[in-house]
């Protein structure tokens, strides 16, 4: 009984050999689903699996269930979300760091040179800190490798060179960056939604009243706080609300089906009026995103309003958290107002349109590969 099986099996291999042979040497027409860009390659990569089955790639482009796989294939190899982990990484080492910072500043402060336990801030309060500066800073780091790359081409005087290695990876990873962005944008939002609702709100609410009762006050209307609160709170709702189109429109689905004249209706709808030489949806994501981005930049400013020169606020030495959130937008932002000036955009222009400087700086490796 034990020989009839393993006659059938190794009688199983061979026929299953067979069969990638046949595979193999079938004629392209026969097997459309098989045929890529190179057929050359794919044959070798056939030849490949007849010889060696554990190193038999799937012959099927639609999905399978588990029990359908070869035993050769392990899927608890298979990589998951390859191209998050750098980007997930990058936002928990910010997470990580402003909120040990806001943490220092709101909690710790107090505690050691008050004796006062301002622990219940962590959940809501420390959180709700934590995340507009992560977003912030994200959204930053989603337009500087670009302006970092039109620097070098200025100064290479040529798009057809190819960028450093850590450049091209930060480029690769902008939409991740930009979508964990405007996901942790949304919980601040939510968060700050959340405030009303807090206990420890209510019980503030009712001393601010029995404050106010004690000192004989009838108006506690204050016009500084007032402008500064509608202000800062409709830059975060028009912020939001951009990168929330930003967030859409790069999502395949919907950027194939919109033509350029869509795209250039929508920047008109927004009141985006930013020309660039190129065409395509990266015009209008850039757009937009630079429009966010100056749009949660001034959002930031206007909630820190006067407490930049106030020092009360400059706790154990440190500056207030909206100063240091608001540095590497800023940054961006002013990077990118020294380029849109006629003399640079102009041959930034020039360059991207195939233009090469007479003489390029020397070791620069030219490539057929178009950078942009």
């Amino acid at each position: 009984m034990m020989e009839k099986r393993q006659a059938d099996s190794q009688n199983t291999v061979v026929e299953d050999q067979d069969t990638w042979h046949e595979l193999a040497i079938m004629d392209p027409v026969d097997k459309p689903h098989l045929v890529h860009k190179d057929s050359e390659d794919q044959e070798a990569l056939l030849l490949n699996g007849a010889k060696h089955p554990e190193h038999r790639p799937l012959l099927v482009s639609f999905a399978l269930e588990e029990f359908e796989f070869p035993s050769s294939v392990c899927l608890e190899e298979m990589p998951l979300f390859p191209q998050w982990h750098l980007p997930l990484k990058l936002m928990a080492i910010l997470m990580a760091l402003t909120f040990l910072y806001t943490f220092i500043r709101d909690v710790l402060q107090p505690f050691v040179s008050q004796s006062r336990s301002d622990f219940y801030k962590i959940p809501i309060l420390v959180m709700n800190k934590t995340l507009p500066w992560t977003a912030i800073s994200l959204l930053a780091l989603v337009y500087l490798p670009g302006l970092l790359a039109a620097l070098l081409q200025l100064y290479r005087g040529t798009k057809y060179s190819s960028f450093p290695g850590w450049l091209e990876r930060w480029m690769s990873m902008r939409k991740q960056l930009g979508l964990l962005a405007f996901f942790l944008a949304a919980l601040h939002a939510i968060y700050s939604l959340c405030y009303p609702m807090r206990r420890s709100y209510r019980y503030k609410l009712l001393n601010w009243a029995y404050q106010q009762v004690q000192q004989n006050q009838e108006d506690s209307w204050v016009a500084d706080d007032v402008w500064r609160m509608e202000i800062y709170v409709s830059l975060g709702i028009m912020g939001l609300g951009l990168l929330a189109l930003l967030a859409i429109s790069s999502l395949p689905s919907i950027s194939d089906t919109l033509n350029w004249r869509e795209f250039t209706w929508m920047q008109l709808l927004t009141g985006l009026l930013f020309v660039y030489l190129s065409s395509g949806p990266s015009v209008l994501q850039r757009s937009l995103g630079y429009a966010a981005l100056v749009l949660c930049t001034a959002h930031a400013l206007v909630y820190g309003w006067r407490k930049w020169v106030e020092p009360k606020h400059y706790v154990w030495y440190t500056p207030p958290s909206f100063i240091l959130a608001s540095l590497l937008p800023a940054t961006v932002l002013l990077v990118k107002a020294v380029l849109l000036l006629p003399c640079l955009d102009r041959r930034l222009g020039q360059i991207r349109r195939g233009w090469e400087s007479p003489r390029p700086p020397r070791g620069r490796g030219v490539t057929e590969k178009d950078s942009l």
